[in-house]
């Protein structure tokens, strides 16, 4: 960097992408300042991932306990104390935070500076005010919980995904409105807790429709009413909140929670005056280097519109430093390699993929050729006593390479892992039905589905 910064690179949030810039330059022997001005360590570890998934996993224990496929292990349950659930969810976030955000920061030697950031003009940032000039900037702020044009809102104590983990005591019942994945997670979440559930909206829209289909028969299965319409208006009534629908349907639940998606995090930064563009929807425009339409600002993770994964963000945080910190000004090279992403819902069975599904395939040109597992055909499931889910492979027709496998599975997200490495290496489906797989494992239905393409009879346990 040239001389008569008061740092190599400012760093603006202390989320994933933040936290991987910040070691990427460290690791190159450059100078770092975060800036924070809510509560270290962004989305992920706070109010996202962290808490979800392990509120998500003492609502399972309840519900596994409640649904014992096992008569002669019998289980019993009882009330839920959600103070106590959340008061250990809280524990657990306040140790990670630490552990992974502030104790790391301390490691690596650079500064996380509490304070509300903006821009001064396109080379300056200020941090409460004060001037603060770095060789470039990255805006890592994230994104948080929209708030949906829908009539009557204002009228109601709706919660968000973030809300709706504070609270102290469960709700009787309540609507979600969303079907996405904070959605169905938050829906199943009360629901295997005790409350009753519906859910307003499309349940799971970009997932494989046979998946999606086999999904709606397990929340059928847990008690929860999907609407899959539309939401146009609330209302409060009584002690109950009314949604009414597209179609003039009306569901009512003590709470609402939305969940309708979620919104880049730049109030206050005044990017208009760094020469930042942002798009209609309000995130920061950045091209496949990270790069925004400033050169010396570059932004990562959920604020940058990239797909709202912890992993994401830290590959974008990587990929913006290496670029920022390119000696010499030359143009940047790095870029994030989004071939097998995968993705994971954390419903159960779990919802998850990598790669592409049939109908994006098609887009980009592939000429498809697909098969669908049924869990009846998996010895892991069929040992579990629950067979419901299923498995598809998406491969190109002409040369048999696998590019895509979705996946409705108890532990479906560690098949994903064998599915990016086999797109990554552009394995066929051949190579796949090939390739060793541990016996009684859910990960085997990856090569017992890709056996399909060549032999649709019905095959031994382990042949």
């Amino acid at each position: 960097m040239g001389e008569g910064y008061d740092v190599d690179l400012a760093v603006v949030g202390s989320g994933g992408a933040a936290m991987s810039a910040a070691i990427t330059a460290r690791q190159a022997g450059r100078s770092v300042v975060m800036v924070e001005r809510d509560t270290l360590g962004g989305t992920c570890v706070n109010v996202g991932c962290v808490p979800s998934k392990t509120l998500l996993a003492g609502a399972g224990a309840r519900h596994a306990a409640l649904t014992n496929l096992f008569g002669g292990v019998p289980t019993s349950t009882g009330g839920v104390n959600l103070a106590a659930l959340v008061g250990q969810k809280d524990e657990l976030v306040e140790r990670l935070r630490q552990a992974k955000y502030g104790d790391v920061a301390a490691a690596y030697g650079f500064e996380v500076r509490p304070g509300h950031a903006s821009f001064l003009d396109e080379d300056t940032l200020a941090v409460d005010g004060q001037p603060l000039s770095a060789g470039a900037y990255l805006v890592a702020t994230g994104a948080e919980p929209a708030r949906p044009d829908l009539r009557g809102l204002d009228k109601v104590d709706w919660l968000t995904s973030t809300t709706a983990m504070e609270q102290a005591e469960l709700p009787e019942s309540l609507v979600v409105i969303g079907g996405g994945y904070v959605g169905m997670e938050q829906a199943q979440l009360f629901a295997h807790l005790g409350a009753a559930v519906t859910l307003v909206g499309r349940l799971a829209p970009r997932a494989e429709p046979e998946l999606a289909d086999a999904l709606r028969a397990v929340f059928a299965d847990d008690g929860i009413t999907v609407a899959e319409e539309h939401a146009v208006a609330v209302e409060p009534a009584g002690d109950q909140v009314v949604v009414t629908t597209t179609s003039a349907r009306r569901v009512s639940g003590g709470r609402l929670l939305v969940a309708t998606g979620r919104s880049a995090r730049t109030d206050g930064l005044r990017l208009a005056a760094a020469g930042v563009a942002t798009d209609e929807r309000g995130f920061v425009v950045v091209d496949e280097h990270q790069r925004t339409s400033n050169p010396r600002v570059y932004a990562a993770g959920d604020v940058s519109g990239a797909p709202q994964y912890v992993y994401v963000a830290a590959a974008g945080g990587r990929v913006a430093a290496l670029n920022a910190l390119t000696d010499g000004g030359g143009d940047p090279t790095a870029r994030v390699d989004y071939a097998g992403l995968p993705t994971v819902v954390f419903t159960r069975p779990q919802l998850a993929s990598a790669g592409l599904t049939k109908a994006q395939a098609l887009e980009q040109g592939y000429r498809c050729d697909c098969r669908v597992l049924n869990l009846g055909d998996v010895p892991r499931a069929l040992v579990n006593h629950d067979t419901r889910g299923e498995v598809k492979l998406v491969a190109d027709a002409a040369t048999g390479a696998v590019v895509g496998v979705h996946a409705l599975a108890d532990g479906a997200g560690e098949i994903m892992l064998a599915a990016t490495y086999a797109i990554k290496a552009k394995m066929t489906v051949d190579d796949v039905a090939d390739t060793w797989a541990p016996y009684l494992t859910m990960a085997e239905s990856l090569r017992i589905v890709a056996g399909l393409f060549r032999n649709q009879m019905p095959t031994s346990c382990c042949a």
